[in-house]
């Protein structure tokens, strides 16, 4: 399944798994390269030693090419990527901040950088700061969501239209015929985040990976957008945030009921009620907990299943 992304990163599959703080250690990401994939290392939630730690485990657990998920907010950003430059990570994904202020650095040193945007406007500045590829994240997902509200299949062909770099679709696929649909609207390649976080490597709390594949349609609702939007199970914790809504609350008021330590508190120690539990509308078709590769398998199945019949059928009607 050769294409420009798997050229790029020298994966045999168009697959990525995303980089999900409290979710995505070295477990996850070497078993979704091992798989074929690109597996992801969340470092949003790690101090430096601790992802130190994860990166040699990984390089040991694998042969495989994987990446490192850095938000640009992280304060100590700049040891983050000095060990990734020191461990020779191949791949660095980008987030939460202005791609120009790492991307040639890390370039310098033989990275791949590819950047985490919400809207067209974002991705023709990440491709203008010379990253090499682009995740373009809809309004389904649970993190990384643009304040606009606009959904991956309307922003994916938006942002195919603007940019020729290559371009990886994130945002509510966790399926072989929505990887296919992605890959109709322009995306070379699909990143998907919640499906993985119902693993068995995902460094998830049990509590909360239940939790995902309990929820229905309607389960998850899009909030904090004056902070930072993210997609919650709708728990006790999220009651409270909209109670602050309805109240009139402002946005240190919002801050202060966030507090430290609440997305570790939910998804990482399984606190259901008090922590914050992001996760995308896909938790509506995730219905049970599987090993890494397994998931992977079920994906590539229903894709190639899907495009045979989307081959048929421009036979038939073409």
């Amino acid at each position: 399944m050769e294409n420009r992304i798997t050229s790029l990163f020298e994966i045999q599959y168009p697959l990525i798994q995303a980089g999900m703080i409290w979710c995505s250690g070295w477990r996850l990401a070497a078993a979704v390269s091992n798989k074929g994939g690109l597996g992801i290392i969340g470092s949003g939630s790690m101090y430096p030693e601790v992802l130190e730690e994860h990166i040699q485990k990984c390089k040991a657990a694998t042969d495989k090419p994987f990446a490192v998920n850095l938000p640009m907010l992280y304060p100590d950003i700049d040891k983050h990527i000095a060990t990734i430059i020191r461990y020779k990570v191949p791949i660095v994904f980008t987030s939460a901040g202005n791609p120009k202020t790492w991307t040639q650095h890390l370039k310098d040193h033989g990275i791949k950088v590819v950047h985490v945007v919400s809207s067209v406007k974002f991705a023709v500045k990440a491709a203008e700061a010379g990253v090499d590829a682009v995740v373009a994240e809809g309004f389904e997902a649970g993190g990384h969501n643009g304040r606009d509200e606009t959904t991956t299949f309307c922003l994916i062909p938006m942002v195919r239209k603007a940019i020729d770099i290559p371009l990886i679709a994130a945002g509510g696929i966790g399926t072989g015929r929505g990887m296919l649909a992605a890959m109709n609207l322009g995306a070379d390649a699909v990143q998907i985040g919640s499906r993985f976080v119902a693993s068995k490597e995902s460094s998830a709390h049990d509590h909360f990976k239940n939790a995902v594949v309990e929820a229905k349609e309607g389960d998850t609702m899009l909030t904090l957008k004056e902070i930072t939007p993210v997609r919650l199970i709708k728990n006790a914790f999220y009651q409270q945030v909209q109670a602050a809504y309805d109240a009139g609350k402002k946005i240190d008021d919002l801050k202060a009921l966030l507090g430290r330590g609440r997305a570790k508190k939910g998804m990482f120690e399984g606190d259901l009620n008090e922590g914050e539990l992001e996760i995308g509308q896909i938790s509506g078709l995730i219905d049970q907990i599987m090993p890494a590769a397994n998931i992977i398998d079920e994906i590539l199945a229903e894709f190639e299943t899907a495009r045979a019949e989307q081959n048929s059928a421009k036979y038939i009607f073409g």
